[in-house]
């Protein structure tokens, strides 16, 4: 039964990327029936085997150890207060899930200096040029958003923004949108088991090429089809381990700021529908993406519960849908599909970063991309749920 479900969530998921298509006639299937094919075998190799469980816990002992080294600096800052919280159950969520994104982000800062980040970013890019058919510019700006986030990645194409034809200018963004960045994967992995973050990195990674090939096709020819990555200026170590840690508070103050204000205003939004309707809001919005829960494998019963924690990653963020994940009690099969349609940057919110990053490297194209904003949310979006069928096949 789940195949079949399976079948219908994809069809519906590739419907609807046909629907919202801009140049229906220039869809080249060849590569996306490779793609498609690549993400089973991914799926697959990471959830059912051997190797993909050490590969996986691999990973995750690396974070592990990323965090519990965090963990040292933290306590030396704030040790009464991760004292107090250790006592009474757990630390703070802003000193325990968002404060190691500091040192995962001075740590990225050190893998650049030393040019591993690049060599590895540029070359991964090249290999998936000849498997998706796109550009290369296009497939080095998704590995490198995985890693350097969604806005801080336009810096390192900064002399490309202003050249990019409106379609090339949506695929990066699209690409932006649909991947996480590295620097808070070990964030996400406190909260949701590791073997799904990792395996939604996996698979959103060919998802964004899938959607993108469908919703905006295109061909680039060898003479535009050219890689030129911006190199950063020459800062001493210490300049650069330094603007690294500040940027990573920074993500951690931004976010932590985020939840404070979408946690709060849902909750108030809730009371009101509550008594106003008696149904709350996220129950109300659980209705609404319940149909699309269940085309990912979610059994009807869970549906609903789903559906409100899809609902709220879009409304709000990712971090705001984990907590409520958490919390809330479904099988282990829904809160494994469930998990992987949350990791990824496609929300609301994630419109004004791309769109101000963009912006504030070329103001033309930055209002290019705020005109195509609700439609990089729809095919990220749609990235997400293909990921989460994908996941499905196999838990």
């Amino acid at each position: 039964m789940k195949f079949l479900i399976a079948i219908i969530g994809l069809l519906v998921v590739f419907g609807l990327a046909y629907i919202a298509s801009n140049g229906k006639k220039q869809i080249r299937y060849r590569p996306l029936a490779i793609m498609i094919v690549l993400q089973v075998i991914l799926a697959y190799a990471l959830l059912n085997t051997g190797v993909g469980t050490f590969l996986i816990g691999g990973f995750a002992t690396v974070f592990k150890s990323l965090l519990d080294y965090a963990n040292e600096g933290i306590a030396f800052v704030f040790g009464g207060l991760t004292t107090v919280g250790a006592e009474s159950g757990g630390a703070p969520f802003f000193l325990s899930v968002l404060m190691p994104i500091v040192v995962i982000s001075a740590l990225i800062g050190i893998l650049q200096y030393i040019r591993i980040l690049p060599f590895v970013i540029k070359y991964i890019g090249l290999v998936l040029s000849k498997i998706n058919g796109m550009g290369r510019l296009e497939s080095y700006n998704a590995v490198a958003s995985a890693v350097l986030g969604q806005s801080e990645v336009f810096i390192s194409v900064k002399k490309q923004i202003g050249l990019l034809p409106k379609h090339r200018l949506y695929t990066l963004c699209a690409s932006a949108m649909s991947t996480v960045s590295m620097s808070i994967v070990g964030a996400y992995m406190t909260m949701i088991e590791p073997k799904y973050v990792v395996t939604a990195l996996v698979l959103n990674l060919f998802g964004g090429f899938i959607i993108a090939s469908i919703v905006n096709p295109y061909e680039v020819t060898e003479e535009e089809d050219i890689l030129e990555v911006q190199e950063e200026e020459k800062q001493s170590f210490f300049e650069m381990l330094g603007e690294y840690i500040l940027d990573g508070f920074k993500v951690a103050i931004i976010v932590a700021a985020m939840l404070i204000g979408f946690v709060a205003l849902i909750a108030l939004v809730n009371g009101i529908f509550s008594a106003v309707l008696g149904i709350s809001f996220q129950e109300l919005l659980g209705y609404v993406f319940a149909p699309f829960a269940f085309i990912m494998g979610v059994p009807w019963k869970e549906a609903i519960q789903a559906g409100s924690i899809m609902a709220t990653k879009m409304v709000s963020n990712e971090f705001v849908a984990m907590l409520n994940l958490k919390e809330t009690a479904m099988s282990a099969r829904t809160t494994g599909i469930v998990s992987v349609f949350l990791v990824s940057f496609a929300n609301f919110s994630s419109i004004g970063i791309i769109a101000g990053a963009v912006k504030g490297l070329h103001e033309k194209q930055g209002n290019v991309v705020a005109r195509f904003g609700l439609k990089l949310l729809y095919g990220a979006s749609l990235v997400s749920v293909l990921s989460a069928i994908i996941t499905g096949l196999f838990l």
